[in-house]
């Protein structure tokens, strides 16, 4: 599928537009993303989901869908900032695409970006965290560590799309602290001369039934998990 507007020229920009879910792939599901930011919609998908993470709990439905759609929503604004070419944040002018599953796996932006990046991600963040606690009987604050964790990631990933990692993850921390609380602060960590998120947040996906921890889980031991990132950059 092409896309038209301001986050065409952003993709042009950006190797890999596709996989980084810039470009929504065929077949996907188009959904306004301020369904995400509805309960109801939001408990509906959940229960979707269900069956194929092989769990009833809702927590972990919800904080696994959230790693997935914090993601995806914060695709295009970043992807904005890193290119320089500003794309809205606002949930009211993004549509999120949905594959099979449903998993979210691109969004693309029809407006501009304000003048005011931070405030709109605020705006957005603030509305769907609440919708996905209350969905899945949660707590707002680790759905918005995720957040910070997918703020990071994403920018981590247009980085090396660009070949420029450490301007684009220089953008994180003012991003972040202009944002505000209760969004912390993203932290990241070199090892072997690739730099990985140091993540802030647990996803969960270990819970379900076909996940394991992830080699970053902050729930690892820092040696260990250090002597893991160590293996991924030799084997780079």
């Amino acid at each position: 599928m092409t896309i038209a507007g301001p986050q065409s020229a952003v993709a042009a920009r950006l190797p890999g537009a596709w996989a980084l879910g810039l470009l929504p792939p065929a077949g996907s599901e188009p959904v306004p993303a301020t369904s995400l930011a509805d309960p109801g919609w939001t408990a509906a998908v959940l229960a979707r989901r269900a069956r194929g993470q092989g769990t009833a709990d809702r927590r972990v439905l919800a904080t696994v869908w959230w790693y997935s759609a914090s993601s995806v929503l914060l695709t295009p604004a970043l992807a904005g900032l890193v290119t320089g070419v500003p794309l809205s944040g606002r949930l009211a002018d993004q549509v999120v695409f949905l594959a099979p599953g449903p998993l979210p796996v691109a969004a693309v932006a029809d407006g501009p970006g304000s003048a005011d990046l931070a405030a709109d991600l605020r705006g957005s963040l603030a509305a769907v965290v609440s919708a996905v606690a209350e969905a899945g009987g949660v707590r707002e604050r680790p759905l918005w560590a995720i957040a910070t964790d997918s703020l990071a990631n994403r920018l981590l990933a247009f980085g090396q799309a660009v070949g420029d990692v450490a301007r684009a993850t220089a953008l994180a921390v003012p991003l972040a602290r202009s944002v505000g609380a209760p969004l912390p602060v993203p932290r990241y960590e070199d090892v072997g001369g690739n730099r990985f998120v140091r993540r802030a947040s647990c996803c969960l996906i270990d819970r379900t039934a076909w996940g394991a921890t992830c080699t970053s889980c902050p729930q690892r031991p820092p040696a260990e998990r250090r002597a893991l990132l160590e293996g991924i950059t030799r084997r780079a």
